[in-house]
């Protein structure tokens, strides 16, 4: 059995990426059209195309990890090597050169290239731990519900700090908007690098698994695995779920809901509300999280994704129905943002003990371990979710008619009826028809509750005890870990 340590240490390594990724995918689309200045169409390219080779490149980093092998362990010190590259890339991304229109083009591909593949060289081997760290399928669940709690702590943290951080720097230093974006990612920057490296001290691999096969071979059996296949679909629909709404709700705010007088009375931007907003939403995902493991418990977990994702479909219709004109409308989207949070919330540490199972599943069917390889595949399945997701609400906001303008100018656009509206679809319809696919596709997923139990027991005979645990072996290691993670070594 894993330790209480172990957990909470796992945990920490998602509360860094998830830090970085919530505020990629929630203020990043506005930054690079209010702040940045590069416009709608062509911030919609830049995302898909690099998010594309985003995706691209995980199978590639599982590939890697999958073949690596250290005193550490094959996944675990990939956490270590990336944490400094990972903090300044992202310092990067939200800087803003004094460069021309193109120049600036330039810029914001290479640093968000940059971006994702570091964030690919981290994430890839941290999400393939889950598979090594425990050979229980049960435990996996937990541990996953430990990453996902600390990775909604992480984002409700960076969300409700994003806001006062920027006018921190705008206010009382004088700083641009600009200016001020970018010091408040070198907060949450040195923030993630230090959580980055209590991750790497604070967890151990436990499971031998080895990758016996070509990488051609590797490939092909994972392109013949029906379960995987199923899985990739139903979470790409969690992530465009999460995505179109998410890159929505600046602009959502800005232009919908911040006029409103009863909301200006207090004096406040519309990114204080957005903000409090999303971190509302972040705090209950970690409700969702807490109660996944008896949900699971009762339902299984194809019965519990399922059951949630129609649920997610229902409160997405009911919100594009809100009156946005009073205040008891700005209460009524807090009620359904708690109640979609929670949903979320549940739907997250289930997928990726899915892919644990599947991961399973696959070493008893073709007798050699693809544990990178398939965990790279679910961060592929993010990625790609975040891409389409991402482009998508931005190539839609501007069909719609949506107009760009620049918050340092103090200028401000009323949008056109047509661009409103389409707003109000991408918080509503748009994600619940995503949320309807995600749970379709389940229906044919094959790795029911009663046919893990029959792949650990296959499992736990072919490891046998002596591969089961490693911990007393990988204990020598604690000592160097330890002078390595604070800089001696």
């Amino acid at each position: 059995m894993a330790s209480l340590k172990d957990k909470i240490g796992y945990g920490f390594g998602d509360m860094a990426s998830s830090m970085f990724w919530k505020i990629f995918s929630y203020y990043l689309p506005f930054f690079y059209a209010h702040i940045f200045g590069i416009g709608l169409a062509h911030a919609a390219v830049l995302f898909l195309v690099t998010r594309i080779w985003d995706a691209v490149s995980d199978p590639m980093m599982g590939i890697i990890a999958d073949r690596t092998q250290t005193r550490w362990g094959k996944y675990r010190p990939y956490v270590l090597w990336f944490a400094i590259p990972f903090a300044v890339c992202g310092i990067l991304l939200f800087s803003t050169p004094d460069f021309s229109q193109s120049g600036k083009l330039v810029w914001a591909y290479v640093t968000y290239i940059m971006m994702m593949t570091v964030y690919t060289g981290i994430n890839v081997p941290y999400g393939a731990m889950l598979g090594v760290i425990t050979p229980d399928s049960t435990e996996k669940t937990v541990f996953s519900s430990y990453r996902m709690f600390f990775a909604y702590g992480g984002s409700f943290i960076a969300l409700a700090a994003w806001e006062p951080l920027c006018n921190l720097f705008q206010n009382s230093l004088g700083m641009s908007v600009a200016g001020g974006w970018q010091w408040a990612m070198i907060v949450i920057a040195i923030a993630c690098a230090l959580l980055f490296f209590l991750c790497f001290k604070m967890t151990r691999e436990r499971v031998n698994t080895k990758s016996e096969v070509s990488v051609g071979s590797d490939l092909s059996k994972l392109l013949r695995n029906g379960p995987w296949w199923l899985l990739i679909g139903a979470a790409l629909s969690t992530n465009l779920f999460n995505t179109v709404r998410g890159s929505t709700v600046a602009f959502y705010f800005a232009d919908l809901v911040s006029p409103d007088a009863t909301l200006a009375i207090f004096g406040l931007s519309f990114a204080f509300f957005a903000g409090l907003f999303l971190a509302i939403g972040e705090l209950f995902n970690m409700v969702g999280v807490m109660i996944t493991v008896p949900i699971v418990g009762a339902l299984g977990k194809k019965n519990a994704f399922m059951a949630i994702n129609i649920l997610l479909a229902i409160l997405s219709v009911v919100f594009f129905y809100i009156p946005l004109e009073t205040t008891a409308g700005y209460w009524m989207m807090l009620v359904l943002q708690v109640l979609i949070s929670i949903c979320t919330g549940i739907v997250s540490p289930l997928v990726w003990s899915m892919y644990a199972d599947v991961s399973d599943y696959s070493e008893q069917k073709y007798n050699t371990a693809s544990t990178g390889l398939i965990f790279s595949s679910a961060s592929m399945a993010q990625k790609f979710g975040s891409a389409f997701g991402g482009s998508g609400a931005l190539w839609l906001l501007a069909a719609f008619g949506y107009v760009t303008y620049e918050l340092d100018s103090g200028a401000h656009i009323t949008q056109s009826a047509a661009a409103l509206d389409g707003l109000r679809y991408l918080m509503s319809y748009i994600p619940a028809a995503v949320a309807l696919f995600g749970a379709f596709i389940l229906i044919f997923y094959p790795l029911t509750t009663s046919r893990m139990e029959e792949i650990d027991r296959d499992l736990r005979k072919r490891r046998g005890e002596g591969q089961a645990d490693t911990t007393t072996a990988d204990s020598g290691e604690q000592a160097a870990s330890d002078l390595c993670v604070s800089g001696e070594a």
